[in-house]
């Protein structure tokens, strides 16, 4: 047998080895589920204070030396000078979608009233070049960005002004940038960021109160502020929803979403207590946000528990909510173990109201406040996230909006990542194949970012960003190259090496 009829026999047999193990294709998935990436304004654009842009609630959070590595998002992965480059390496990887926010500072830097009209442009161009490049147009209204003359003028997310000005913000975003947009979210994954920002000052404006704060808090309220802020939010959100729904939607065509932060809840113990404590943990997690959009209340538990400090809808303010989504999005990282952790009887927080303890596995010790450290990867937890969500709130088709692996060092050879990227996508399928309405998926994310809870000590990207350099160059990771070949279907070979903990895990790479 000569040598090139050997190598094409092999690449034979590796194809198939690679089919057995995968065991999914693009083409598994519907024609109209789409595949994505996405970043978010602070942490992708830089330009902190150019062409107009007025400090937004990160900013002066950064600024004030409020992040563990004293990192800001001044200058970030520059997306502001670089999204040309940026849309033509989506483009060349083949992704369908792009998700990413518009900084409210940047388009309306009084927060209310003119135009930036620096700002309207650099987000009509990013549009225009996703659209000539045939990728889908994902926008979140939100990202935990508010403008810093708000926050300074009459509190933010904690006063019901805030839904007049959140309103005409996106009123302005629907008419400028609605004829080209598929989808736009309203708020991102506020069910933790508002516990983050106004429980334990995690995120700006880092408002707390003793106990409960990371830090101690000049000023706050853990017990009532955040679910103030959420209620809020849910108000702004349903506002713009009926205004996109009565004036744009018949033209546009788009849908309106919401994002909330998942995990998946396990029983610690199949005990009755550890049980009702694995639903109160998702009732605070998915149903303080989703139930009164889709039932017009918050969950019995919550109200409960919770009680004077949650601020009660009214019979208008209910019937606006209800019904006011056409998808749900959520951010989906990892599963956490749940036991049942009595009700105390002092001043109480939300992570206290939820009357739980959390882990990361069986065997660690309950997490303590904040995100856990070092939790292994569960797959399955996406699916059964997925699944929950179809079987409790009904039709309404699902995005995963975020879904991702951070790494310590840049190396371009992320092969965990791209094992933890597969396996996600194909929990993904399998709950679309048991019947829920899952209709995209975005990795987290298409580059190197500033990272929310981390700064620059951890890397998300499928490119890596070298922040070392002034220029930012982008450089492609495994993962990304694995990506592209399979938004592509190319051919892919699939191999075992080692991963950086020794183990050793199926892995494909483009032939």
């Amino acid at each position: 047998m000569g040598a090139t009829t050997f190598l094409c026999l092999l690449l034979s047999l590796w194809v198939q080895d690679v089919t057995a193990k995968v065991g999914f294709t693009r083409s598994d998935f519907p024609q109209d589920f789409v595949f994505g990436a996405g970043t978010s304004a602070y942490q992708y654009e830089g330009a902190v204070a150019e062409d107009g842009k007025s400090p937004s609630s990160w900013d002066n959070f950064t600024h004030a030396g409020k992040m563990e590595d004293k990192s800001t998002g001044d200058v970030a992965a520059d997306g502001y000078h670089k999204y040309m480059e940026d849309v033509k390496l989506m483009s060349e990887t083949g992704l369908e979608a792009y998700r990413f926010s518009i900084s409210w500072s940047r388009l309306i830097p009084n927060g209310r009233g003119a135009i930036n009209p620096k700002g309207l442009e650099f987000y009509n161009n990013l549009i225009n070049e996703l659209v000539i490049h045939g990728i889908q147009v994902h926008i979140t209204l939100h990202h935990l960005d508010l403008p810093q003359i708000l926050e300074d003028e009459y509190g933010g997310w904690l006063s019901p002004r805030i839904v007049e000005d959140f309103t005409a913000y996106a009123d302005v975003c629907f008419r400028e940038f609605g004829d080209r947009v598929a989808s736009w979210t309203t708020m991102n994954e506020q069910n933790i960021g508002v516990v983050a920002s106004y429980d334990v000052a995690l995120f700006p404006p880092a408002r707390c109160s003793d106990p409960f704060g990371l830090t101690k808090c000049a000023t706050g309220d853990s017990g009532a502020e955040p679910y103030i802020a959420a209620h809020n939010i849910l108000m702004a959100h349903a506002s713009v929803f009926s205004l996109y729904k009565e004036k744009y939607q018949p033209m546009q065509k788009g849908v309106v979403g919401i994002n909330v932060y998942s995990h998946w809840s396990y029983p610690l113990t199949n005990s009755t207590v550890d049980l009702e404590a694995t639903q109160r943990c998702k009732d605070f997690l998915f149903g303080w946000i989703l139930d009164p959009l889709v039932f017009g209340d918050y969950p019995e538990v919550m109200k409960k528990n919770v009680g004077s400090r949650l601020p009660p809808f009214t019979k208008t303010q209910s019937e606006l909510i209800k019904g006011s989504l056409d998808f749900i999005g959520i951010n989906h990282y990892y599963s956490l173990y749940v036991n049942d952790c009595p009700l105390g009887t002092g001043d109480r927080d939300y992570n206290a109201d939820m009357s739980i303890q959390t882990r990361g596995s069986r065997t660690d010790p309950p997490c303590g406040q904040g995100a856990p450290t070092n939790v292994p990867s569960d797959p399955k937890g996406l699916q059964l996230a997925l699944e929950y969500l179809e079987e409790t709130y009904g039709n309404l088709p699902i995005y995963v909006q975020e879904n991702g692996m951070g790494s310590a060092d840049g190396s371009l050879d992320d092969r965990d990542r791209v094992a933890y990227l597969r396996s996600y996508m194909e929990s993904t399928l399998s709950a679309l194949r048991n019947g829920a309405k899952v209709r995209g998926y975005f990795a987290w994310a298409f580059m190197d970012l500033f990272e929310l809870l981390s700064g620059y000590q951890s890397r998300y990207g499928l490119y890596r960003v070298d922040f070392s350099d002034e220029g930012r160059p982008r450089q492609a990771r495994l993962s990304a190259r694995w990506y592209s070949a399979f938004l592509k279907e190319k051919v892919v070979v699939s191999s075992v090496l080692p991963t950086t903990q020794g183990q050793n895990q199926a892995l494909n790479v483009v032939s």
